[in-house]
């Protein structure tokens, strides 16, 4: 746990001489001196001179064996933040790699972590991304806030607890899943002392007073297996493994008893080779008495962050229970001290090399982040997945063919087909669970194999599927793909519709798409392709007579400027060209408001009426259309009626409600309407225009079992 050391300079450089080359050791000196410089006369909370900080940051790192690169990064990871040195001036001195490192840790250092912020979704998918540049600006920053956790003491307690917190949410589970486990467990460890220091201290205290009996038994069950595994010339070293104050309080917190923990007795064999590990079990399991179902092989199925060992758990000395751990000597670095630490230590070949090609092909947390950024998701959805699906702890699945398919906990099969490739997850009709037919809302469990059924004839996945999934990203795959086919069914009817109002009006094909025409449609329209000219005219946005009229009328027109008349009518602001003292009403059955484009139509004895240009009753209407637009400035609340799409019978009228009272929207009316499993809503709104009203359309697509929503138009 917490060390309090005093480091010099000179530990650090001869702690580097033991693996590392020396014009690498002098790199690094020359380093310390330029921060030293930088940081002259800064101070921590502590009293201690600032360069004290950087200084244990680098040494922590030596623990782990980090590379030359990354410990003069640790040095000099505040002297652009705090002493207002230059990028550039870092790379002039120290290379550009260097200065590239030094560079993220200070963009990370300008973030707020803190989970209690309110831009948290925001910063936390910056956080993320960046990260995935290069692993070892988190190392650097993991090192950093160890030696602050270390010195937290230092600060008041609500600081305190503020730190804790965002340690143990954000940065400990990096560390886990980048496989350094040395830096993992005191940083929960000292996060959950001045999170819950009773909690902490009460733990502590009760292994102080079993301290003694467990060492003792520790050390009766150790040297029994030492000559055991010496009778059967395995050369091994074995320690006794002590289990993290943090760990003990996660399984007190499940509800177990601390009498009841086992695994406080432990002991870590490490031996040469492989085969060694496979041996040493079967000699321990032919002594002692495994428990059933303990038994992890983490050597033939590695963990995501490289993670490789036997575990096992006995009874063991006079009945006690033994957690055993058995691994090679490189395993156990890399369990440790994380994914290039070996290669640093024991070959002294190019660390920041391996590292990043390591990550590259076996760091599936990184690639995991990169994938869930590439979906293009919601910032919110991106975080939920971020810390549901990534930070969590996942479940390990097999394809027939022996491949590993890592989920999130409670997947289904419908997760596991999509993880594969989309679209194994679109042409899915079943899926077997070890030679069993499960349905598709079956819970896969560790080590599952899972054989996925398709067919070429599918028609594609069930919006059911959407409360069925448990991955934010197969929900977005679900999403995109009725996304996709709704689109086509848009464009379809657009055209259609389009080509059914060119025969109606006698005109050919051929002349109404002559080049200059469609240019004119594009620019008229706002569209960059006739695809989405034909969406626009599908999903009711224009209507074919309008398009229509866009070119011909345009041919027939005499340039006028007529005056414009403002026309108050009751909450209408629309300024009607070239007439005055007209009466102006909102039509009914589109309900515009201010953004819409809108048009005017001249009733018999009522006025004009204002419709949306996508309202379909124009299509009866064009012969007497007026123009019309809104006023500059409106302050009025107009009345828009939606229709909200739940997946769910649950009545969630009241959550819907509270996210549209946030954004200032009047509710006038709820309909609740069933169908099937679904529900729809039909809800009238009173909103200031079009910017709003699609802000309350953002908020509730981001509640999980809303599929759609839209405008009524009747």
């Amino acid at each position: 746990m917490s060390k309090d050391i005093s480091y010099t300079m000179e530990d650090l450089i001869e702690k580097t001489r033991t693996y590392l080359k020396e014009e690498e050791v002098e790199q690094i000196r020359k380093a310390y001196f330029f921060a030293e410089k930088c940081h002259q006369g800064q101070f921590r909370k502590s009293g201690e001179p600032y360069i004290s900080h950087p200084l244990h940051a680098a040494m922590i790192l030596t623990d782990i064996y980090a590379d030359s690169a990354t410990i003069m990064a640790a040095l000099l990871h505040d002297v652009i933040e705090d002493c207002g040195v230059e990028r550039e001036e870092v790379e002039e001195a120290f290379g550009k790699e260097v200065g590239r490192l030094v560079y993220g840790v200070s963009k990370l250092g300008r973030i707020n972590f803190s989970t209690e912020n309110e831009y948290l979704i925001d910063y936390y998918k910056k956080i993320i991304v960046g990260m995935s540049e290069d692993v070892r600006v988190i190392i650097v920053k993991l090192a950093d806030r160890l030696h602050n956790m270390r010195t937290l003491w230092a600060l008041p307690e609500e600081k305190q607890k503020k730190i804790a917190k965002e340690t143990l949410e954000i940065l400990a589970p990096l560390a886990h899943h980048l496989g350094i486990h040395k830096l993992k467990s005191e940083l929960e460890d000292l996060s959950l002392r001045y999170l819950k220091p009773d909690v902490f201290y009460d733990i502590a205290e009760k292994l102080n007073k079993t301290k003694v009996e467990r060492d003792n038994t520790v050390n009766e069950m150790l040297r029994y297996v030492t000559n055991l595994l010496t009778e059967h010339r395995i050369p091994h070293e074995i320690k006794g493994r002590a289990k993290s104050i943090y760990s003990i309080y996660n399984k007190l917190n499940k509800g177990r008893k601390f009498s009841d923990i086992y695994d406080l007795l432990a002991l870590r064999i490490l031996v040469h080779t492989e085969q060694e590990c496979y041996l040493a079990l079967g000699i321990i399991h032919s002594k002692f008495k495994p428990i059933p179902k303990r038994f992890k092989d983490y050597i033939a199925m590695p963990k995501p962050n490289m993670y490789q060992s036997l575990h096992t758990t006995v009874f063991g000395i006079d009945g006690y229970l033994f957690e055993i751990q058995i691994r090679t000597y490189e395993m156990d670095e890399v369990a440790e001290n994380g994914i290039a630490s070996h290669w640093a230590y024991k070959e002294h070949k190019d660390a920041s090399v391996l590292m990043q090609n390591t990550t590259e092909q076996k760091l599936q947390f990184f690639k995991s982040i990169i994938e869930l950024n590439a979906d293009k998701m919601s910032t919110e959805d991106f975080v939920n997945s971020v810390k549901e699906e990534v930070l969590n702890n996942n479940i390990y699945c097999f394809t027939p063919k022996g491949d590993i398919i890592e989920l999130p906990k409670d997947a289904t099969p419908i997760d596991f087909a999509y993880k594969v490739h989309t679209r194994v997850g679109e042409t899915m009709i079943g899926a077997i669970v070890n030679n069993v037919i499960v349905p598709l809302d079956y819970k896969l469990k560790n080590n599952d194999i899972v054989k996925i059924n398709t067919s070429k004839n599918s028609k594609g996945p069930s919006r059911e599927w959407l409360n069925i999934a448990k991955s934010t990203q197969t929900k977005n795959k679900i999403r995109s793909f009725f996304t996709k086919s709704e689109k086509e069914i848009y464009m379809e009817r657009g055209k259609d519709s389009l080509e059914k109002e060119l025969r109606k009006r006698k005109i050919p094909y051929d002349e109404f798409f002559l080049p200059e025409h469609v240019e004119m449609l594009f620019q008229s329209l706002k569209v960059n392709q006739l695809e989405d000219l034909y969406l626009e005219i599908g999903n009711g946005k224009y209507s074919p007579s309008m398009v229509v009229n866009t070119i011909y009328r345009k041919e027939e027109e005499v340039v006028e400027h007529p005056k414009k008349v403002v026309i108050k009518s009751g909450d209408a602001d629309i300024i009607v060209s070239g007439i005055d003292k007209v009466k102006v009403n909102l039509a009914n059955c589109c309900n515009p408001i201010p953004g819409d484009e809108i048009i005017g139509y001249i009733t018999k004895g009522n006025g004009i009426s204002v419709h949306r240009t996508a309202c379909h009753n124009l299509e009866m209407l064009e012969e007497r259309n007026v123009p019309v637009s809104w006023s500059e400035e409106t302050k009025e609340k107009y009345l828009s009626t939606i229709l909200i799409h739940c997946s769910t019978r649950e009545n969630k009228m009241l959550e819907m409600l509270q996210k549209m009272n946030m954004l200032d929207v009047g509710v006038d009316k709820f309909i609740t309407m069933n169908r099937g499993e679904d529900t729809v809503y039909e809800v009238d709104l009173f909103v200031r225009n079009v910017e709003q009203l699609e802000k309350v359309f953002l908020e509730l697509n981001k509640l999980p079992y809303v599929t759609k929503v839209e405008r009524l138009m009747r």
